[in-house]
């Protein structure tokens, strides 16, 4: 039996970070810092979250650039992630931190009941190389203005984090065979609809 099947679960995870932040405010770079080498599985699960509620027009910007940024890192070989000054310092309002982890509790509930450490060697290096290639691209998918990306992406990083978190190697096989069908997808997506620009233009 693992020693990781004793960690803490993710949803603990996220509850424990907001216990340990009492104030009206949470700093970004404080509910990372702690985390050693789950902090790529938990920023990834922070990126996903805002994903389920409704947010601003043009979020997908900068969230997906963060996403590619820790997809580099991972590809880097870095063992933890490493924010900018600005990112880090970035402070979220205890209830909107609230809300956004309610709006995906459900979902998370469910990938929890799915997850356990097998196959863990894939949540390391070198096969973590291979997920930071791939979320290095799915970021640029995020941050593209592609209609209709933020729900299935959202989703897709919500698995990357719990099973970098659990260290589950099966589901993270799973989640580079849907990486794989989502750049895919959105490319062709993408491809078919500049056709169709040239055509009415």
């Amino acid at each position: 039996m693992s020693d990781r099947e004793h960690d803490p679960r993710t949803s603990e995870l996220l509850a424990a970070a907001l216990r340990a932040h009492p104030g009206d405010a949470i700093r970004l770079g404080a509910l990372i810092e702690p985390l050693h080498e789950r902090a790529f599985g938990f920023l990834l699960l922070i990126l996903a979250l805002p994903n389920f509620v409704p947010v601003p027009i043009g979020i997908g910007g900068p969230m997906g650039v963060l996403v590619a940024l820790a997809g580099l890192q991972m590809l880097l070989g870095l063992d933890r992630p490493w924010l900018p000054r600005r990112i880090a310092d970035y402070t979220l309002r205890r209830s909107i931190a609230e809300r956004v982890v309610r709006a995906g509790q459900p979902l998370l509930r469910r990938l929890e009941r799915l997850c356990r450490p097998r196959l863990e060697a894939l949540t390391r290096r070198p096969a973590s190389l291979f997920s930071g290639l791939l979320l290095v691209l799915v970021g640029i998918l995020l941050a593209l203005p592609i209609p209709f990306t933020n729900w299935p992406i959202g989703a897709l990083l919500l698995l990357y984090g719990v099973t970098l978190l659990e260290r589950d190697g099966v589901l993270l096989l799973v989640a580079w065979g849907l990486s794989l069908a989502t750049i895919g997808t959105f490319a062709s997506a993408s491809g078919a609809i500049l056709t169709l620009l040239r055509r009415l233009f």
